[in-house]
């Protein structure tokens, strides 16, 4: 189910989709198992993820820039009492990583449409790749983009602008799909359309522009991006 916020500006059907990655596509449960093996709690994981994105996305406020791993490090290293060689096992298995079960449905479903369909992550690049083929998806996806290319995090306007010029789209006919509140708002104010859908988070959040599209899960979101209408 899904639904065209009141207060949302209009949007088209695009001709290409961007997807997050980590949790919108990818699973992150072996580097929560990883984790439980050092023995570390079972829940600690959202806490690491969250302080990566606080770590990644300081730095590039402030002017400097670190990479997805280092920024990753960075969290475990400030979150547990794990030394270099455990933290870098942790991080190794995002090479593990396979797509939730709704994920190629979603994409088939926008390929058989036309739609081409690719991934935007701030993340290492090799782990979206990784990912899609251990889900037998990668024939689904026409490329995978990482911002460290750019030295850039999400959400910052020029990942966005950057991905459209890589797809040769304008940026208003280019589209992401994410579960996180804040990579949907960073799209919309560069100009993408958007859409989100719950997977750890419940809710978008009100503080941020309003998504195009609001869905109650993946299969939702797709649909509602194919509802819209062409330019």
């Amino acid at each position: 189910m899904s639904a065209l916020r009141p207060d949302a500006v209009p949007a088209t059907r695009p001709t290409v989709v961007a997807f997050d990655v980590n949790e919108t596509l990818l699973d992150l449960a072996p580097v929560r198992a990883a984790l439980v093996e050092l023995g570390q709690p079972a829940d600690l994981l959202p806490a690491v993820f969250s302080r990566t994105l606080l770590t990644g996305f300081a730095a590039a406020t402030a002017g400097t820039w670190c990479r997805f791993r280092e920024a990753f490090d960075a969290a475990l290293a400030q979150g547990t009492d794990l030394g270099d060689a455990d933290r870098s096992r942790v991080a190794d298995t995002f090479l593990e990583l396979a797509p939730h079960p709704d994920v190629e449905p979603a994409l088939r479903r926008l390929v058989q449409a036309g739609v081409r369909v690719v991934t935007l992550t701030h993340g290492s690049p090799g782990v979206a790749e990784a990912g899609l083929e251990r889900g037998g998806v990668s024939p689904l996806v026409e490329r995978s983009l990482s911002s460290e290319v750019i030295r850039a995090w999400k959400p910052a306007r020029e990942v966005y602008l950057w991905a459209a010029g890589v797809c040769d789209v304008e940026p208003a006919r280019l589209a992401l799909v994410a579960s996180h509140g804040w990579d949907v708002h960073g799209a919309l104010r560069a100009g993408l359309t958007a859409a989100w859908f719950p997977r750890s988070e419940r809710t978008y959040p009100a503080v941020y522009d309003p998504a195009a599209l609001v869905a109650g899960d993946l299969a939702g979101a797709v649909d509602a991006l194919l509802a819209l209408p062409p330019a």
